[in-house]
């Protein structure tokens, strides 16, 4: 979700969403989810966000904390007409023109400029959404190393789902390997398409997640596994979750719906100790 995208040459696995075959990557499980432990739950019935410092006893920050906003929509702070509304016990993040004709939308980060922040290093990490229709919408939710922005050292961005309103069959998630300054061409980008029945993220909410471990990363559908990826040796500190609502990638915004909304139903983090895996851990994982 940084401003310059490079990714390497997508590939196509399919989704669950009432297909009744999922071609599931070599080696994937379901999520052990007998072994892991609530870490972190937001369901925004106390929302708090400020500008870009987190607020005093946790909440989330309106902007990435390097201060690299993206898109073609302005991340906005947060006021009393928006980009930030809770309503019928969901996050509702708008997108829409100000009075002078500018997009405007939000952002949240659970961390700030300090380092300060909720994140895990291995766990599981998932969002529940509902993305909203038309061509320029660019919602996601994502990854980034909980470190302080003068530290520049190589760290790594996980997109778990970015939904591009102009393919209204499918998602990308992503894995990147992001170094700074003069060995900035050391930076590696994985992506794979995940194929969806047409409208369907635009029509109902789904989880999207991704179980992190010292050997893999695994993403998930509604709890069913769509792509796995090796773990990248860049991540060495833990993450923390990011959602937004951003405009454009790639495609022009003379026709998005305005205002377009991205609901949220909450966002979680699970600890996982990867050396005490209980044996035959494997139960479906069940959310409402």
């Amino acid at each position: 979700m940084r401003p310059r995208r490079l990714t390497a040459p997508a590939t196509v696995v399919a989704a669950g969403l009432a297909i009744t075959t999922l071609a599931r990557p070599a080696a994937a499980e379901d999520l052990p989810i007998c072994s892991l432990k609530l870490a972190f739950s937001d369901d925004f019935s106390r929302f708090q966000v400020a500008p870009h410092v987190l607020p005093p006893g946790g909440g989330w920050t309106a902007h990435t904390p390097w201060n690299g906003d993206f898109g073609d929509a302005e991340f906005s702070d947060p006021q009393p007409d928006g980009p930030f509304f809770v309503r019928d016990g969901e996050l509702q993040i708008v997108a829409s023109k100000d009075r002078d004709g500018k997009w405007r939308s939000g952002l949240i980060a659970a961390a700030d400029p300090s380092g300060r922040g909720e994140g895990l290093m291995y766990g599981y990490f998932e969002a529940r959404m509902r993305f909203p229709p038309g061509e320029g919408t660019w919602p996601a939710f994502w990854l980034g190393a909980l470190k302080p922005a003068t530290d520049k050292s190589p760290s790594t961005e996980i997109d778990v789902v970015e939904y591009y309103g102009r393919t209204v069959w499918s998602y990308e998630a992503s894995v990147h390997a992001w170094y700074d300054g003069a060995a900035e061409a050391r930076s590696r980008h994985e992506s794979k398409k995940v194929m969806v029945l047409p409208f369907s993220l635009v029509n109902d909410f789904h989880n999207y997640g991704v179980f992190i471990s010292p050997q893999r990363l695994t993403f998930f559908l509604d709890g069913k596994p769509v792509w796995e990826a090796p773990t990248p040796p860049e991540l060495t500190k833990p993450s923390y979750p990011l959602v937004n609502l951003a405009l454009g990638a790639g495609s022009p915004t003379d026709h998005t719906p305005n205002p377009s909304v991205l609901r949220v139903k909450y966002v979680r983090m699970y600890s996982y100790d990867w050396r005490k895996h209980p044996a035959g851990c494997q139960p479906p994982l069940g959310e409402g």
